[in-house]
This record gives C-alpha cells, sequence and structure tokens, in this order.
C-alpha cells in the first residue's frame, strides 16, 4: 500500500511512502529529453520533457513509481488492487498502458488543466510490459503547484477527480475517500471546547485532545484520513531544510514498521519515502534501513542527452557519531 502528497511552503513539494513487502530494484532515474520512450499502441516520444523519480529499469526502460518532470508536473501510480480495472484495446482513443501512463503524461504535458484535457478519450489499456512485470492494479495523484486530480480506471470507465486536499492512498475508490473526510470534520489541533454536557466538568488533561478520534491504523482509508490531517495542518518554515523536514514528517505520519502488517511470511514496510521540489528539480527519500535524506538533482545531468541516469539507493544506516 501507500500514501502521496502534496505541500507547499516557499517552493511546492510532492512525494510519496512505497508500501511493500519487498523491493524491485527501484533507483533514483533521470530521463532526459532526448531518450526514446517507446509505447505500444501510440506513437513513440521521441523528444520530450525531462524527468527525475523513482523507477525500476527493465530492458533499459524506466517503469515509473513516481516522477516529476522539467516543468514541475508530478505523478505517482498507487496501489489499487480489485477496483482497477484495464481496457481492451480499442481502435477508438487514446490506448495506454498502466506502466506508460506516466512517461506519456509528463514527457509532454506541463500542468494539470492540460493532462485533465488529455484524458477525454485516454484508455487505459491491458498490456503487460513483460512476464516479469505484468499490470499492476493502480490509480494515479496527477498535481502541480496550483491543483490535483485522481485518475482511477474502473469498470465504468476513466474517472477523473478533482482533489482538493492533495493527498491519496489506495482502497476504496477516491470519491469514498474524499466522502469520509467529512466523518472527521470536528477535528481540531486547538484544545477541545466541552460540549458533551454543560452538566459535568471536563478536564483537558493532555494536549491534542483536539485530535481524539483521528485514525491511527494502518488501513490505507485511515492514511488517508490521517496524512490529510497532517498536511493541511502542518507548517514550516520557508527555506529548503525546513519544508524537506516537514514534508518527511507528513509522511512520517503514516509510514509503515516491519512486524505491523503481515501477509504470510513477510512484513509490508515502508521500503522509501521520497520528497520532490517540484521547482528545483531535486529529488529527495530516505529508505526503511537509512533515515538520513539523500537527494538527487536533475539539473546535474545532461538532459539533453539519451541516456538514462540511475542512482541505487543508499539503503544501509548513515550514522554520525559526534564523539
Amino acid at each position: 500500500m501507500c500514501t502521496a502528497a502534496n505541500y507547499t511552503a516557499k517552493d511546492h513539494y510532492f512525494g510519496r511512502n512505497l508500501d511493500l513487502e519487498y523491493s524491485y530494484r527501484e533507483a533514483v532515474t533521470v530521463t532526459p529529453r532526448n531518450f526514446p520512450f517507446e509505447f505500444r499502441k501510440v506513437p513513440s516520444l521521441k523528444t520530450h520533457h525531462a524527468m527525475i523519480g523513482m523507477a525500476t529499469v527493465a530492458e533499459g526502460y524506466p517503469l515509473y513509481y513516481d516522477a516529476t518532470n522539467e516543468k514541475g508536473l508530478s505523478m505517482a501510480g498507487l496501489n489499487f488492487p480489485d477496483n482497477a480495472d484495464y481496457k481492451p484495446v480499442s481502435e477508438h482513443g487514446t490506448n495506454i498502458a498502466s506502466f506508460e501512463f506516466i512517461p506519456w503524461a509528463l514527457g509532454q504535458f506541463e500542468t494539470v488543466a492540460q493532462v485533465r484535457e488529455a484524458l477525454s478519450d485516454v484508455r487505459v489499456v491491458d498490456i503487460a510490459f513483460s512476464k516479469e512485470f505484468p499490470p499492476s492494479p493502480l490509480h494515479w495523484i496527477i498535481s502541480d503547484r496550483d491543483e490535483s486530480i485522481t485518475v482511477e480506471s474502473v469498470d465504468e470507465g476513466l474517472k477523473v477527480h478533482d482533489n482538493p486536499i492533495q493527498v491519496l492512498t489506495n482502497n476504496p475508490t477516491f470519491d469514498i475517500q474524499l466522502f469520509n473526510i467529512n466523518n472527521y470534520m470536528s477535528l481540531s489541533v486547538d484544545p477541545p471546547e466541552p460540549r458533551f454536557s454543560k452538566e459535568i466538568p471536563f478536564d483537558t488533561y493532555s494536549r491534542g485532545l483536539g485530535a481524539v478520534g483521528l485514525p491511527g491504523d494502518l488501513s490505507s482509508m485511515s492514511r488517508f484520513v490521517k496524512a490529510a490531517f497532517t498536511k493541511v495542518n502542518s507548517v514550516s518554515g520557508e527555506s529548503e531544510s525546513e519544508a524537506i523536514s516537514q514534508f518527511f514528517h507528513i509522511l512520517g505520519s503514516v509510514e509503515q514498521q516491519r512486524g505491523c502488517v503481515r501477509l504470510d511470511d513477510k512484513y509490508e514496510i515502508t521500503i522509501y519515502s521520497s520528497c520532490c521540489n517540484t521547482h528545483k528539480g531535486i529529488y529527495y527519500y530516505r529508505t526503511y534501513e537509512n533515515s538520513q535524506i539523500t537527494g538527487v538533482d536533475m539539473h546535474k545531468e545532461d538532459l539533453d542527452g539519451s541516456e538514462l541516469a540511475s542512482y541505487p539507493l543508499v539503503k544501509s544506516q548513515q550514522i554520525l557519531m559526534q564523539n
């Protein structure tokens, strides 16, 4: 399972937790403007916007989990089991395989508004990248500095939802997630005002009582509420250090610890957390075993080139000894 979010301080930040029980050898990957993106059913992109994000590179092709392009448009795919419904290829419309969706969108467009318009005739089709990489059931969050949308290919067709909270987790469908927020409208960062009864004396015995009822479990519906509450109420300074630290604290509020979600003989964990400064094109991350924030700057690569640049994740814990 996963959680993705946006955050704006002085700059805009986009990132996610990847929660899984295994790794696919993911690496921070920069795709320059002249890397040829070949698509299965639509014309290839010989030139396109450069992008940076987390990907598994298979057969020389970046299978992006999340990415940001040089114009600041960002996108992430999150697990959407049982609800995701990919369609057969049609003679009509724009047929995009799920693994192509991120490069297809980020390669061509600069804003969410442009993507929304282009999605009017898109079909997410049931095509595997390979036998090793069958289609993953996903839905997507697409964001720029001003707005976000959630895109879901479900049984009824392609649904495009405005996402005013700018957060996404997994099941159920986004319309249900958004409606469920109504159940938590009374939560507050301020001390509560007693409304239970005027006849009973209440003791505000602890800080944080205004948020009693905020979910704390690791289910996707609860993580949506917790991440939304944390994100919309977060405050940070404008410096890069303060902003990225705050963003990782937002993601940390819903991260998964080994041992808490058992899947047969494995445990789901937050394999990595990412935070991309969408203005500067700097992709920051930390991993389950490594709490240090590591960064890759896309603009230090040859963005007019044609070769991928990949940086394997620094997974071992980095400890600074002070004596």
